[in-house]
């Protein structure tokens, strides 16, 4: 059997290290919001290039208090509208809804799969107060055209970098190229831990310090508490093993590049549409390696029989959820289409080189 993805096995790859970490975090006697904590968040800004980085408990909950510190800090309030990508899993709209914000959905590019940029300015209207870019599947969605859109509408940038932590812009990381963004660590992530965690960077200092008190009750003095607020704290344990597999994190990314530009060169299958290989390699870290097939149910079939495990990302666009039924009139046919069609391949830095050479066997095998 060919996994989807080892966890197991990616973490024993640094087994060592890790277990020091965990063993040094568990015989300090502090738990929560202690060393391990502060030297992550000072590695990871250092990373990503910013000013401040705040571990928070997970990914969901990183997007979640970026909103509602901007409504603390009356930049936004209740009913402003947030563009949104259409094409996304649901935590991106659901940091939007839980602050009682109004997500407005648009269309992805077929070739990225991205929120299709030249269509953002349509859908902004006297309400709109921010554009929420999801890097899907690993691949950067930026531009100049964006920049210049948010500074004519006066709106906030707020990447959902849960999946392309590395991928680079410009010579810019993903966490850097917005006001804020919202980092998932879930361990099957890049930046994987070994239970939920998340992050949240920025360059402004007044939100990072609104952001690091609504994690912690709402507090920035013990006892003493500003805002009504969350308990969303990253805890020592998982910044340790955080921080040092931030060590190995490259070297993984390029791994996972050199199996996605093999799959590109060698799977010719007609059946069967590729993902876009960007021209610039560093703008995608293949968090998933997506394709597409007219006929995706069964050509997953195909590879379950012959020992590939895959996943679809994901079966049921947001607007056809039950959770959001209110948006079960809207038409948005590329998403549809996309959510038909995509199947998700192996790829991780574990796989083998013979591993990658069976999947695309069998996938150019499909009839």
């Amino acid at each position: 059997m060919i996994k989807f993805l080892d966890l197991q096995k990616i973490n024993m790859l640094h087994q060592e290290q890790i277990e020091a970490r965990l063993l040094k975090a568990f015989r300090s006697g502090w738990y929560l919001l202690g060393n391990e904590v502060k030297e992550f968040e000072a590695n990871l800004a250092q990373y990503i290039g910013c000013s401040h980085a705040i571990g928070v408990a997970n990914g969901l909950d990183a997007l979640r208090l970026i909103f509602k510190a901007y409504i603390e800090l009356g930049i936004m309030q209740e009913g402003d509208e947030v563009i949104v990508p259409a094409n996304t899993y649901i935590a991106s709209v659901l940091a939007v809804t839980d602050n009682n914000l109004v997500p407005v959905f648009v269309e992805p590019d077929e070739v990225t799969f991205n929120i299709d940029i030249s269509k953002i300015e349509a859908a902004i209207t006297p309400r709109t107060k921010a554009i929420m870019v999801v890097h899907l599947y690993g691949r950067v969605v930026f531009s100049e055209d964006l920049i210049a859109l948010a500074e004519k509408h006066n709106l906030k940038i707020i990447e959902d970098n849960a999946q392309a932590i590395g991928a680079e812009w410009q010579g810019v990381k993903t966490g850097n190229l917005g006001h804020a963004a919202g980092f998932s660590f879930y361990p099957g992530k890049n930046l994987g831990a070994l239970g939920d965690a998340g992050g949240v960077t920025t360059n402004d200092e007044t939100l990072a310090k609104t952001i690091r008190a609504l994690a912690n009750y709402g507090s920035a003095q013990k006892y003493v508490n500003q805002y009504k607020g969350l308990n969303s704290r990253l805890d020592e344990m998982q910044a340790a093993v955080l921080d040092e597999k931030l060590h190995f994190l490259d070297a993984e990314n390029t791994r996972r590049r050199e199996i996605a530009k093999y799959y590109s060169r060698n799977i010719t299958n007609p059946l069967i549409t590729l993902s876009q290989m960007p021209e610039d390699g560093k703008e995608h870290v293949w968090h998933i390696y997506v394709i597409r097939a007219a006929e995706r149910d069964r050509l997953q079939q195909h590879l379950a029989d012959n020992g590939i495990q895959t996943l679809i990302h994901y079966p049921l666009p947001i607007h056809h959820q039950e959770a959001y039924k209110e948006f079960a009139h809207l038409s948005l046919p590329i998403t549809e289409a996309i959510h038909r069609e995509v199947l998700s391949l192996p790829i991780s830095p574990v796989l083998t080189d013979e591993e990658v050479q069976t999947v695309v066997t069998v996938l150019n095998g499909f009839k």
